[in-house]
């Protein structure tokens, strides 16, 4: 461990002395938080290493359901607590996507999640009877915001925003740097990306869809996509093929419906968001893989803001690819050859 902490300090350095100019050098940060990793990449003029550190950790302690101290934990605790900024704008954007969605997106499915194995508890057996007693706290027409406390219809609705939060976090640290002078950076944080500007060798920042498959000794890496974005924006992807687990020869994916109380189960694969924030990506790539396919395509007919970038199965098991019009802008490949399949 001593020796890849000690390689990274010295790629570093490197990376920091061979990429000055006049108006700043290229950074590169790496860690965890929330459960999960992160990577950030930027021109200044100096080291944000601290600064960067202090938000994230500050973020911590308002939006990750596992750390005690958090707000939302307390909020879910029943706690007599005021919710802070950060807490409000997802909150806010949550509802917002909930109601667009006719419920598809709900940050009040934590019950659910839970006891699907997805949470703080590790699956036993779910019946239908445990789900119906579940559903009857989950809904986010049954938590509101008044000032700055949140109000439950009952006191054992809890509230998830995994799905929303790690796009916001994103959001944050580039509110950050752009706050610091930085105009060129990519925030990377549990797979959600923020960007803006372009990257050490003067291109603009390009990340990769991974294919949704499952070789023999795990998920493969291989890149179904490249997205490439010139100016700012988020980028969010949501799979099944990741976060699941097997019981009895059957598979369980970690989007819950919330509407049936049981995992989605749809035909998407995977669902890639391309929006002006990363918090609006981030909610949206979770609410097609609820959805589907054509449920979420006629979705985002009345969502101008959003691009989408779709692998499902067709119903010969065949993975296919379905796109908006507007995503093949940020497709460098199929932009080049001028492949459009769904026009």
């Amino acid at each position: 461990m001593m020796r890849k902490n000690i390689t990274i300090l010295v790629s570093l350095l490197i990376l920091s002395h061979t990429a000055c100019s006049d108006k700043g050098q290229y950074f590169e940060e790496s860690g965890s938080v929330f459960h999960t990793s992160y990577h950030i990449k930027y021109k200044a003029k100096q080291i944000l290493t601290d600064k960067i550190d202090s938000e994230l950790q500050r973020f911590n302690l308002s939006l990750n359901p596992f750390n005690p101290n958090s707000t939302i934990a307390k909020v879910n605790n029943n706690e007599d607590v005021e919710v802070d900024e950060w807490f409000t704008e997802v909150f806010n954007k949550a509802e917002e996507i909930s109601q667009k969605s006719g419920g598809a997106f709900d940050i009040t499915c934590a019950p659910l999640i839970n006891l699907w194995g997805f949470g703080f508890s590790k699956m036993d057996s779910v019946t239908p009877q445990m789900i119906d007693s579940i559903k009857a706290f989950v809904g986010y027409q049954k938590v509101r915001l008044e000032g700055k406390k949140i109000i439950k219809e009952d006191p054992r609705i809890l509230l998830n925003c995994s799905s929303i939060a790690k796009g916001y976090a994103c959001d944050v640290i580039a509110r950050l740097l752009e706050k610091e002078g930085v105009k060129n950076y990519m925030v990377e944080i549990g797979g959600e990306v923020t960007m803006k500007g372009v990257n050490q060798q003067g291109d603009c920042w390009r990340v990769g869809i991974n294919k949704p498959e499952i070789g023999t000794s795990g998920v493969t890496n291989d890149v179904e996509e490249i997205v490439q974005l010139c100016q700012k924006g988020g980028v969010a992807t949501s799979g099944d093929y990741r976060n699941f687990y097997i019981k009895d020869g059957k598979k369980y994916a970690h989007t819950i419906n919330p509407a049936t109380g049981y995992p989605a189960g749809q035909n998407i694969l995977s669902a890639t968001i391309v929006a002006e924030d990363c918090m609006t990506a981030d909610a949206y790539a979770t609410t097609f893989m609820v959805l589907g396919v054509e449920k979420a395509k006629l979705l985002a007919q009345s969502i101008p803001q959003i691009e989408y970038f779709i692998i499902y199965a067709d119903n010969n098991g065949q993975q296919k690819v379905t796109y908006s019009k507007g995503m093949l802008e940020y497709l460098p490949n199929r932009k080049t050859l001028a492949i459009l399949e769904n026009p």
